[in-house]
């Protein structure tokens, strides 16, 4: 995932796209997640997880080899459309299955699991910058990225869970719409700020002629470095903070490093500060949320998928929008974008904390 904001440029170059309208390789790779959470979710409800897992790990080892080899824009976008339906699939799986295993003590593990989506975004720009600079193309970049990627298809090998008695039971129950609602909008503004930072960061910095392309892309890796830290660090706060709580201090924290980057935009030292301080305050807002939501909610994959909407829609309408306001605007419209995506997520977290006081009364009478 963290590979196509260091070799956006590369990209265009290969497509002869616009900076853009090469952006919307992000919007396309959203949509993609978008589409297969709203028509995938109970797919792991009914099937054998694991193997689906497995093969969608496999179709994004195939598309990640393809993506430097595409010339033109649009098959690229169709490309990084199933690569984005392959990733949601993926990760409603490993989300569900945590959930249904550890119940209301998912909290720490689900910091677990996502602290390891944290090293993969860590890893993938250094790969990038090393690869580029030692072979001067993106093709053996991404081919390398590709064959990392497939071992993990052992997946299909392993005894998965199988769905609760509860989650069972909420398939026919009314859903809560207002509070999937407020949910899957604090996932939208949750990714809408990291893949928006995690693939314009690096963009931004080259034109601002702060930083050169190798710089650029462990500038890009200072943060996905910060955003693993970050979900360690996330881990014992599970256990012993209210997910709510959390949600404010990780948002608050967000918003500061954002208006830090506003407020001094030049030297390349507070950009790097606010990278690394950003990614570790959203670092733990994914695994805070599902868990949250498995507190108040019976999980399946169908719920799940819903989330999963919100999350892919904020990844795709964001991006889009820095990328038409890059041109336009200037490259600091990236930061402003940002800053309002958190305004908003503070708004969703005060109604929601709302909802939930009103519903805990309702419950007690």
């Amino acid at each position: 995932m963290a590979s196509l904001g260091p070799t956006l440029p590369g990209l265009a170059q290969n497509t002869g796209a616009s900076l853009g309208l090469i952006g919307i390789l992000f919007t396309a790779r959203s949509f993609g997640s978008l589409v297969i959470s709203s028509v995938s979710g109970s797919i792991y409800d009914r099937l054998r997880g694991h193997l689906v897992m497995a093969l969608m790990i496999v179709v994004m080892a195939g598309l990640t080899a393809l993506t430097p080899m595409v010339h033109s824009i649009w098959l690229l976008v169709a490309l990084l459309f199933l690569t984005g339906a392959s990733q949601g699939l993926l990760n409603i799986g490993s989300n569900t299955f945590l959930v249904w295993l550890h119940g209301d003590e998912v909290g720490p593990l689900m910091n677990g699991l996502h602290f390891f989506f944290g090293v993969g975004t860590f890893i993938a720009p250094i790969i990038v910058a090393q690869w580029i600079s030692i072979q001067g193309g993106l093709t053996w970049t991404y081919l390398l990225l590709a064959v990392i990627i497939l071992p993990t298809a052992c997946v299909a090998f392993i005894p998965g869970p199988t769905v609760p008695k509860l989650a069972h039971s909420s398939q026919k129950a009314d859903l809560d719409w207002g509070l999937i609602i407020l949910i899957a909008l604090i996932f939208a503004c949750y990714g809408g700020i990291v893949n928006t930072f995690g693939g314009w960061i690096y963009t931004y910095v080259l034109k601002l002629d702060l930083a050169n392309a190798t710089q650029a892309a462990y500038l890009n890796s200072i943060f996905w470095g910060g955003l693993t830290v970050g979900r360690i660090i996330a881990i014992p706060l599970a256990m012993r903070y209210k997910p709510q709580n959390l949600l404010w201090v990780d948002f608050l924290g967000a918003f500061i490093c954002l208006v830090g980057m506003l407020i001094w935009p030049g030297p390349l030292n507070v950009i790097i500060l606010a990278s690394a301080g950003l990614g570790l305050f959203i670092a733990s807002i994914y695994p805070t949320t599902m868990s949250m939501a498995g507190q108040l909610m019976p999980i399946n994959g169908k719920i799940t998928g819903y989330f999963s909407i919100g999350s892919s829609a904020g990844m795709m309408v964001v991006p889009w929008i820095v990328g038409q306001l890059f041109v336009s605007n200037g490259p600091q419209s990236f930061i402003f974008v940002l800053i309002s995506n958190a305004v908003l997520a503070f708004l969703v977290l005060a109604m929601l904390g709302l909802r939930t006081a009103r519903k805990s009364v309702v419950e007690i009478i």
